[in-house]
């Protein structure tokens, strides 16, 4: 039977040296006892996936806010494209593959409505700033509740030190943490790529020619290069990273991304009506918030307003925000009710 010291036992025998081991793991804030048939990362990706944060992502913006069609990416769809190439990664280098699943898939869990759009705007509004990544911890330490005892989902050191930072000045402490670092960008990238062509935004020709012949002609094929290259250079260098061809050509797909997609498409058109309703729902809640949800309330009882406002919206999906926005501020048809 493969209880979970058998799990332990099989980590330690075929696992990298530089894997992070779950006996090994720095723990919980909440001592708490062990699973008979999970290992503790195991535990903590079972508990994102069953989150109510987790579900909202697949109501929550990637790229194209309001997209009318089927098959654009949302961030459920990109947070399990991270977790599948993370998956890869780890196992090719032997890494611990359900660390890098947890993390891959709670480092979005913070993220706003209308993507970056929304988490620039609270980045403006709230006092000291707004990050998706440190609003991701924040989800997962206090404002999801699975025991009556403690706040958050008591996540291992690792997991928690992996989400916050898969993006930002900090490296994660871990290999398989910065595995998912990486293998965000190779998701994002190749995804909106292929969703900006879809949408009719994008041609192949529009590519800087040398970028396709550096990293590949098609959505696989560039996906398939960054990859390899990951794996490759990792295991020759004894280090997370790509070699230097290839991260200077998907630093320059970035470029280009945001030159003509992330910043002023078509896309993006939407993006001033996004900014007036996460402005004023923001307003709105900040001189009521007393209408803000208990647990919003409880959990900020020694925080600023801000803060409690800023968990309240960030935590809104996209279809939310907008019928909070059209209860609020649109008026109502009249409708004179008749006697009988």
């Amino acid at each position: 039977m493969w209880n979970r010291e058998a799990l332990e036992e099989r980590e330690r025998e075929t696992l990298s040296p530089r894997a992070q081991m779950s006996t090994r793991s720095r723990g919980r804030e909440y001592p708490e006892p062990e699973c008979d048939y999970r290992t503790s990362f195991q535990r903590d990706r079972d508990r994102i996936i069953h989150s109510k944060a987790f579900r909202r992502l697949m109501h929550k913006t990637q790229v194209f806010i309001a997209p009318e069609g089927d098959h654009y990416r949302t961030r459920l769809t990109h947070t399990l494209e991270v977790a599948q190439i993370s998956r890869t990664v780890a196992r090719a280098l032997g890494l611990n593959e359900d660390l890098t699943e947890a993390i891959a898939l709670g480092h979005d869990l913070g993220h706003t409505p209308f993507g970056h759009t929304g988490e620039t705007v609270l980045n403006e509004l709230v006092p000291g700033g707004f990050r998706h990544n440190q609003q991701s911890l924040r989800v997962v330490e206090y404002l999801e509740m699975r025991s009556a005892n403690y706040r958050g989902l008591n996540l291992t050191w690792e997991v928690r030190d992996g989400i916050v930072n898969h993006t930002g000045p900090t490296m994660p402490a871990t290999h398989e943490g910065q595995v998912v670092r990486i293998c965000d960008r190779i998701a994002y990238l190749n995804h909106d790529i292929d969703d900006a062509m879809r949408a009719g935004l994008l041609t192949e020709g529009d590519v800087p020619p040398h970028l396709l012949e550096t990293l590949g002609r098609t959505h696989g094929a560039r996906i398939d290069t960054m990859v390899r290259d990951l794996v490759g250079w990792s295991w020759q260098q004894g280090r997370i990273s790509m070699s230097p061809v290839i991260e200077r050509a998907t630093n320059e797909l970035r470029d280009f991304m945001f030159n003509t997609i992330y910043v002023g498409s078509l896309a993006k058109r939407e993006e001033g009506k996004v900014r007036d309703t996460l402005t004023r729902l923001f307003a709105y809640y900040l001189e009521n918030t007393s209408e803000l949800p208990e647990h919003i309330r409880a959990i900020n009882q020694a925080s600023h307003r801000h803060v409690a406002v800023a968990d309240y919206i960030a935590g809104m999906t996209d279809r939310f925000a907008i019928a909070e926005y059209c209860r609020l501020f649109l008026p109502r048809g009249w409708r004179r009710t008749e006697e009988f």
